[in-house]
């Protein structure tokens, strides 16, 4: 197996923090709502963040964006506001952008690996890297849906960053806090997959990841073992696991 030469990163909520953005950015949208109508000052951003997973399952494939802009279409319809959706859509962006941070763990451990290995961002969502407070900080970046490119978990986005790294499969890690899409994906691709598993939850079913951390600060130590596991002894074998 060829050694490790490119780390990839997911973006939501692997290295942009997202929830607190969007409950931000949500929160920025029913207080513009209730300005235009007395009809929105029953609701809720609880009621407002349901409406993305209601949308969601319907349009799954489709561009991010456009998941979020109708997820903002049918919560001005609770209060007859559709023809609001253009504007009040660049105060849900405007304000998720501002509020889009990376989390902490993040920059200190992208410096401690730069020197050693080719850094990608590669992300099905809205989370652009100039934007989230990241920019300068990858090689190479790739989008969903940029060019016509699928998402994640489809075989062409991965192979979209094999070529960006300019390697093998198999010299990419890609790390990832969704089981199904950066993990089982991955390794279904080719590449090694590393499970960022923040808050500590089961291994759901499937093949393991070469690796799974609580926190990115732990990657540079992990990734360096996988290296020196996959190094050849001075007999020609493998040094033991």
């Amino acid at each position: 197996m060829p050694s490790i030469t490119t780390v990839v990163f997911d973006a939501d909520e692997t290295v942009v923090d997202l929830s607190p953005a969007v409950t931000g950015a949500l929160d920025a949208v029913l207080v513009e709502m209730r300005r235009l109508t007395p009809a929105a000052e029953a609701l809720t951003v609880a009621e407002l963040a349901e409406d993305w997973p209601a949308v969601f399952a319907a349009m799954s494939a489709s561009p991010t964006p456009d998941i979020r802009r109708a997820a903002i279409a049918r919560s001005l319809a609770r209060v007859g506001l559709e023809a609001e959706l253009d504007r009040i859509a660049e105060i849900f962006f405007a304000r998720r952008f501002a509020l889009s941070r990376p989390f902490a763990d993040v920059l200190p451990a992208l410096a401690a690996l730069r020197a050693a290995y080719t850094l990608g961002f590669a992300t099905n969502g809205n989370s652009r890297a100039e934007r989230c407070g990241l920019a300068g900080e990858f090689a190479f970046e790739v989008y969903a849906h940029e060019g016509g490119l699928p998402k994640k978990p489809a075989p062409a986005f991965f192979a979209a960053v094999v070529d960006a790294a300019g390697c093998a499969p198999a010299a990419v890690v890609h790390v990832g806090d969704s089981w199904e899409h950066d993990v089982q994906a991955a390794r279904a691709a080719g590449l090694r997959a590393v499970w960022l598993n923040r808050t500590g939850r089961p291994r759901p079913a499937g093949q393991p990841p070469d690796g799974e951390v609580r926190s990115l600060a732990e990657l540079p130590g992990l990734l360096a073992g996988l290296l020196t596991a996959a190094t050849p002894d001075r007999e020609g074998q493998s040094a033991p696991r």
